[in-house]
């Protein structure tokens, strides 16, 4: 409850000032405008150093935490049986006084095992009973305190088959499925996750993704949501980013992108700080477009707090923070985005939806408008929702995008201007299964739309 009220405040904040002030984005915390778009913008942070300029900025711009480290099995049993919350209490006690959720991290993961674990000589069954009393402690210690647990980190191969770690080489793939029985019964308000690496596109490892939470879910296994870590590289986005996070969507499940930076080569040009702006700004409008995208974490804001330099010899400048905490032109693309849509004005238009051709699990459509009015039409915006679950695979002719069955499309460059009597056609190809059914109605509306 208190979650939800805490995100209720934040969407009432973000629209009141919205309404109120002239301040632009640029000038409205990341978190408001997020929550104002209906969904969080985290970081992961360094628990140790949530004070001063770095603790301010934390604090401020981003509505939900996720511990770097203090929360993974060597921070917190360092020697069997002891545990040390000292790290998790400092992040979990600092995100409750700046009112923001908190992602855990980890509870089950290869990585980072202390080496009392890693160097046991444990039985199937020993292995099995060390992991959910692990995630019995942990996460009964912080009940009712997550939003969100990431519950299995990592578990799968390049290929999409299962990570020979600790825990896979033991104990095969069922151990996932106890570990996240495990943490329902410690923490039964949070929402579980999967969360693994290098499956943001669709490919060999996210299908082995989407089987393993099939399969999981089939064993009626309490998975709430699948995290897609997005560690990129400049320029990279992946293009069927959305069309992957929308298929984990439709089995059931919520998505988050968890982890994201955006590494380039050093040093930083204007050129690639520019197109870093236009990487984050994409990742955020994939997330926007899946209506159950809950989320996006960026892995750290700012670019002294990064693991990229470590890991990678001669990148970094991964994060929407430089070294000084200054903002990059990241951050603006992240606010740019989620900047609040101003509706198209209502306008004189009629609108008429009609099927051209169809086959089993496709169809082509055309939508025409027709301005009513007696004066010009400077832009245009249509909206439907499909019936039947149907969905849009290609449009020409105007800007289509799809968020669930709610459906909108808006002029291109060449046909916003429409003369009195005049009308303007697009149309686009869909997909549907069962039956085809027209929508019931379609809007139109006049006028340049803001946002994204």
């Amino acid at each position: 409850m208190l979650r939800r009220l805490i995100t209720a405040a934040a969407l009432l904040t973000a629209v009141l000032t919205s309404a109120t002030t002239p301040a632009s984005a640029a000038d409205t915390p990341l978190r408001d405008l997020a929550a104002a778009r209906g969904i969080y913008l985290g970081t992961a942070v360094t628990g140790g150093k949530l004070t001063g300029g770095y603790g301010d900025l934390a604090g401020a711009q981003f509505g939900s935490l996720t511990p770097g480290n203090e929360m993974k099995w060597d921070a917190v049993e360092p020697a069997r049986g002891t545990h040390d919350w000292t790290g998790a209490d400092r992040v979990v006690a600092f995100a409750e006084a700046h009112g923001q959720r908190v992602r855990g991290h980890t509870l089950v993961w290869h990585s980072q095992l202390p080496g009392w674990l890693t160097g046991g000589s444990w039985t199937a069954a020993e292995l099995r009973t060390l992991m959910t009393d692990h995630i019995t402690a942990e996460a009964g210690r912080y009940q009712g305190r997550i939003d969100h647990w990431d519950v299995v980190n990592e578990p799968l191969n390049e290929d999409g088959t299962l990570r020979s770690s600790l825990w896979g080489a033991a104990l095969g793939e069922s151990y996932i499925a106890d570990a996240f029985r495990a943490a329902r019964a410690a923490d039964p308000a949070a929402k579980l996750y999967l969360n693994d690496y290098s499956t943001d596109a669709v490919g060999a490892k996210s299908d082995g993704m989407y089987a393993l939470v099939k399969r999981l879910l089939a064993q009626g296994v309490p998975v709430d949501g699948v995290g897609f870590q997005a560690h990129l590289v400049l320029g990279q986005v992946p293009a069927s980013l959305e069309a992957n996070l929308r298929r984990f969507a439709e089995l059931g499940v919520d998505v988050a992108i968890t982890e994201l930076d955006i590494r380039m080569t050093l040093p930083a040009s204007d050129a690639k700080l520019a197109q870093q702006k236009a990487d984050y700004a994409a990742v955020l409008r994939a997330c926007l477009a899946v209506t159950r995208c809950a989320g996006v974490t960026v892995w750290g804001f700012t670019d002294s707090d990064s693991w990229i330099p470590d890991f990678f010899p001669g990148q970094g400048a991964a994060t929407p923070y430089d070294e000084n905490l200054a903002p990059k032109p990241a951050r603006a693309g992240i606010a740019e985005t989620l900047a609040p849509v101003t509706p198209p004005a209502p306008g004189v238009c009629s609108v008429t939806y009609a099927v051209s051709s169809q086959w089993t699990g496709g169809f082509t459509a055309q939508v025409t408008l027709r301005n009513t009015g007696a004066a010009p039409l400077n832009g245009w915006t249509v909206r439907w929702t499909q019936p039947a679950g149907q969905r849009v695979t290609q449009a020409w002719n105007a800007a289509v995008t799809q968020t669930g069955a709610e459906v909108t499309a808006s002029h291109l460059s060449y046909n916003g201007t429409v003369p009195p009597g005049g009308t303007v056609a697009f149309g686009f190809n869909g997909a549907w299964s069962g039956t085809n059914p027209p929508p019931a109605a379609l809007t139109c509306a006049t006028g340049t739309q803001s946002g994204t």
